[in-house]
């Protein structure tokens, strides 16, 4: 027996998401769309569910959260929602819309799960994930510095994060990404998007530019999902700068970052206007795979593990639309450790106190 197949769809424009919505459901009478969106208040979190077919709205709940949070919507809600649609003998498709400014790979890996044999959605499998954007508005939304809570699109009340970090994320996991508005009407939008978007996914220019069959040929592969956020993996999608003045550097080295440079100078390379993702190491401590995502202003640092059987590496992939990249040459050269400093071995900086600390973590004392 065929397994239904669960679109995915992220926006971080709720008229867009609203339209795109509208255009499959019109497209495929036998589709069925589910809308969630999370509200976080005082007296706890809830969703509203919204079912609609061409036909019309089918179901509208608000139903309460025990905690205000993507992962509670997708477990309390989401699954057993699916689950639901697709025994009803009315529906082939199930659209799932995101919260506006969710990200796709969280729900994506949290599906996958729920859809291996004996798990509750066995009988569902995954097609494309879709982001929808709108060249009109994408270079601001991207690397302008608005929050998603001064668009009221914060997801909880300490949600902090960019529209570009958003934004970013949902475009970089995507099967497809949806476009809005004219390439000759924002012609450096568009390089961008053809610069920040996953390589091996599909650009579809034009909201009624897709049918519902073409997004349920394909299958989503989690781990091929995962790969094109993963630092690890990091490379330019497009290299060579357009006619347009978008530009994608790839700034390489064997070398760490030097831990007190990068903690006093890092607004060099991570506060320009730019979109920057990527890994590096430091000497303080060597084994750990140190993650770099850029976006919207903002810049998160973290640790994502050891490195493993990988060779420790540096690599920050840059994309912009200005002048910054001679500076940020500059400054990638000036935060890395020099051939004299790297001659000089690790076994100094073990003994140092670790000023990365507070972003990094406590390092281990294994």
């Amino acid at each position: 027996m065929p397994r239904t197949p669960v679109v995915v769809l992220t926006s971080v424009d709720p008229v867009e998401r609203e339209a795109t919505l509208l255009g499959l459901l019109v497209d495929s009478p036998r589709t069925v769309a589910v809308r969630h969106d999370i509200r976080d208040d005082e007296d706890g979190g809830s969703i509203r569910r919204v079912v609609a077919a061409a036909g019309g709205v089918v179901e509208d709940e608000l139903l309460p959260l025990e905690h205000a949070c993507l992962s509670c919507a997708v477990r309390e809600d989401a699954v057993p929602t699916l689950r639901r649609l697709a025994d009803d003998p009315r529906w082939d498709v199930v659209v799932l819309a995101l919260p506006v400014s969710a990200e796709s790979l969280p729900v994506v890996r949290a599906l996958g799960w729920a859809m291996r044999a004996g798990e509750p959605l066995a009988g569902l499998r995954l097609a494309d994930t879709v982001a929808t954007v709108d060249l009109g508005g994408f270079s601001h939304d991207l690397l302008g510095d608005d929050l998603l809570d001064e668009r009221g699109l914060a997801l909880t009340d300490d949600d902090r994060r960019s529209v570009g970090e958003a934004l970013a994320a949902q475009v970089g996991h995507a099967d497809v990404v949806l476009v809005s508005g004219e390439r000759r009407d924002h012609p450096v939008a568009s390089d961008l998007l053809d610069h920040v978007r996953a390589a091996d996914g599909r650009r579809v220019d034009g909201r009624h530019g897709v049918r519902v069959a073409d997004l349920v040929a394909h299958e989503h592969r989690p781990v091929v999902g995962e790969r094109r956020l993963d630092p690890a993996h990091v490379a330019p999608v497009a290299a060579a700068p357009t006619e347009h003045g978008v530009w994608t550097l790839d700034l390489r080295t064997d070398r760490p970052f030097h831990p007190e440079r990068l903690l006093h100078d890092v607004q060099r390379l991570g506060s320009p206007p730019v979109r920057s993702r990527g890994r590096f190491h430091v000497p303080s401590r060597p084994d750990t795979l140190c993650v770099w995502d850029g976006a919207g202003g903002q810049l998160s640092i973290g640790a994502a593990g050891p490195w493993g059987r990988r060779t420790p590496d540096t690599r920050i992939v840059v994309t912009g639309t200005g002048d910054e990249a001679p500076a940020l040459r500059e400054a990638f050269a000036d935060l890395v450790l020099s051939e004299a400093e790297v001659r000089r071995g690790y076994g100094p900086w073990l003994g140092r106190p670790d000023v990365l600390a507070p972003w990094l973590g406590a390092r281990s004392s294994a």
